[in-house]
């Protein structure tokens, strides 16, 4: 199986891999070896952009490698992206590895609230793609993400009001062409106490989420964490008409997991390759 262009892939320059003075120095090499290893053609390197300026967590949100960035009072304080020595870090790897095509991008949090910050701290046309995420939803005026958010408001809630905030993410011009993980509050869901999700509970929610980001012209990603059936069929049943994939690795281990059975469930709704690996797939 030829397996497409990894668009979601993190290295030491994310903040939340514990930086280039952490155990993590080296990942983006490290990334790039395993990607020849195992025969990926392709591959973005999206480091985190978050721009929240009033982002609260839970203490037992945040690993031993990020708990320096949560302050006493429970605001997060994320270090400046460093935008000069990612670029170098990707030229180095497109000498060591020219079998790789080697993209570069951004996961731009909440880029519907940050696009004025964002462009004051870098040039975003310098990225190859830019893929948006929705980390944090509003809670008593302040933001926070959903597995903080489940301590506090009742399960369905926080689903519900983080697939609602879908159409005002996508409702702008902001320079981003995939939603990625859509399924991102599901990833924390408290299934200790509420037992596993159905989605079925949520699907008109999620259809919704999905009809708007179809209508903005935007891609959807397949993020490739956690794999569900109903996400690309429910994707082209509202319309949407380009994907990508993500396997939203923070680690080489973890690049491209679960591709080849994504590929698949893509096919089977019609969904194919383009001429170039890093092309999104159409139907």
């Amino acid at each position: 199986m030829n397996l497409p262009a990894d668009s979601h892939v993190h290295s030491e320059f994310s903040w939340d891999t514990g930086g280039p003075d952490s155990d993590a120095r080296g990942t983006m090499d490290a990334t790039c070896a395993r990607a020849v290893r195992i025969g990926l053609p392709a591959l973005f390197f999206t480091e985190h952009l978050d721009l929240e300026d009033a982002w609260f967590s839970d203490s037992e949100d945040f690993g031993a490698h990020e708990a320096h960035l949560l302050g006493d009072d429970g605001i997060v304080t994320v270090p400046r992206f460093d935008v000069d020595g990612y670029f170098e870090s990707i030229e180095r790897c497109r000498a060591a590895y020219p079998q790789l095509r080697i993209g570069t991008g951004l996961e731009f949090g909440q880029p519907h609230l940050r696009v004025g910050a964002a462009r004051r701290q870098l040039d975003l046309s310098r990225f190859d793609r830019i893929i948006g995420s929705l980390h944090t939803l509003e809670f008593e005026g302040r933001r926070a993400e959903p597995n903080t958010l489940f301590r506090r408001l009742p399960a369905d809630e926080v689903v519900r009001r983080y697939l609602a905030e879908i159409p005002a993410l996508v409702a702008g011009d902001e320079p981003f062409e995939v939603v990625t993980h859509l399924d991102y509050a599901l990833r924390y869901w408290p299934e200790e106490a509420r037992g596993p999700l159905d989605p079925r509970d949520v699907e008109e929610e999620f259809r919704a989420a999905m009809r708007a980001i179809a209508e903005s012209g935007r891609a959807l990603e397949m993020n490739t964490r956690r794999l569900w059936p109903w996400m690309p069929q429910w994707w082209s049943e509202e319309g949407g008409r380009a994907i990508s994939f993500g396997s939203d690795s923070h680690a080489p281990h973890s690049l491209a997991h679960g591709f080849p059975e994504a590929v698949a469930m893509v096919e089977s709704v019609g969904f194919r390759a383009g001429s170039d690996p890093r092309d999104l797939w159409t139907r």
